[in-house]
């Protein structure tokens, strides 16, 4: 068999392994969503919508402006972190990124999501080149919100009465996310290649082959990425940090405003601090139910009831979050018609960043 033909063969391959990953996660995505949905109506029903109704028209027109400007300013931190996370010589400018992270708000997946940036910028630099840059910047944007999360567990732990069951749960996930931190920054210090040295070893033995027939090199390809970034541009590390640390740093604003508006007792800094944090946990863990419904409110009233901030203002306070991002994915929406691109390039991406790599 010629080199041709195994790359012909790899790329089918490929193709219809991404297809059944596909499906599973269509499949798994469609079954939260609608659980998401039925938790969503029952909040609505019991907090009443009315008093929603009337928490959402505390914040007004003009409040309403001031969090989208919020937001805005959210959106240009990861487009200004993702932008230092380029490779020399090419280059993305915020005119690029900006743009691409907005088309990145919309609920594509949780695979097509996180590279429909680099489909978006695509005609900037090469796809491989976009993939590997936004794979870099959300490095750092878990690094962050992996501190951001356990410092709000953290306080949330120390200030309150749980039930055990809570604590246990608390403290396990804290642990889970200081170690994984610490293995990572070790990894990257030391330029140890473990996971693709792991998946060599599984694909060696014989186990999911045919998922690691591909999956093994795109995981060594993006260790080296990464390691071949922290050599070049040690500097940039600094600014990236800060720009995500602005990012959680608007978020408690947000939540901040939102609640001195919407709740009748006295709200302070702290509040939002744990809010957001909680927050951050809900996007990470359930990132394949759209736009967060159902799973958003129960976190938030579970904190504000916890907090004694009145009824039902937790899931107003989601609501109304929920209203300024759909705000941001209709701009998205509209960005992906007037640069003519189209959804199935987002689900052809992987494929087509593996075939770069082959040729």
């Amino acid at each position: 068999m010629n080199s041709e033909t195994k790359i012909q063969n790899s790329k089918f391959k490929i193709q219809n392994s991404n297809e059944k990953n596909l499906t599973w996660l269509k499949i798994i995505a469609v079954t939260f969503t609608l659980l998401g949905a039925g938790l969503f109506a029952y909040f609505i029903y019991s907090v009443g919508l009315s008093e929603i109704l009337e928490g959402i028209g505390k914040i007004g027109f003009g409040g309403f402006l001031l969090l989208q400007l919020i937001y805005f300013f959210r959106i240009t931190a990861r487009a200004a972190a993702w932008k230092l996370s380029v490779y020399e010589p090419y280059k993305l400018d915020l005119r690029d990124t900006v743009p691409a992270v907005i088309i990145g708000l919309i609920p594509l997946g949780i695979l097509i999501s996180g590279t429909s940036k680099a489909v978006a910028v695509k005609k900037r630099v090469p796809l491989v080149v976009g993939f590997s840059s936004v794979a870099t910047e959300n490095l750092f944007y878990s690094l962050v919100t992996g501190l951001f999360v356990c410092l709000g567990a953290f306080a949330f732990l120390r200030n309150f009465e749980l039930p055990q069951g809570w604590i246990w749960t608390i403290d396990t996930l804290v642990a889970i996310i200081f170690l994984l931190i610490f293995i990572g920054v070790l990894m990257v210090v030391r330029q140890w290649h473990w996971v693709s040295a792991t998946c060599e070893y599984f694909y060696e033995k014989g186990f999911a082959r045919r998922f690691l027939e591909s999956g093994r090199l795109q995981v060594r390809l993006f260790e080296n990425f990464i390691y071949g970034f922290y050599r070049q541009y040690p500097r940039r590390f600094a600014p990236i940090i800060f720009l995500q640390i602005f990012f959680h740093s608007l978020g408690i604003l947000e939540v901040w405003f939102i609640l001195s508006r919407i709740s009748l007792v006295s709200v302070n800094i702290y509040s939002a601090f744990l809010l957001e944090s909680i927050s951050r946990v809900i996007t990470i863990v359930f990132k394949l139910i759209p736009f967060l419904v159902g799973v958003d409110e129960a976190g938030a009233q579970f904190v504000t009831e916890t907090l004694a901030l009145g009824v039902g203002v937790g899931v107003t306070l989601a609501i109304i979050r929920k209203g300024r991002i759909l705000f941001w994915t209709a701009i998205g929406l509209i960005l992906i018609v007037k640069r003519e691109l189209s959804f199935s390039e987002f689900t052809k991406t992987e494929y087509e960043i593996h075939e770069a790599k082959i040729e």
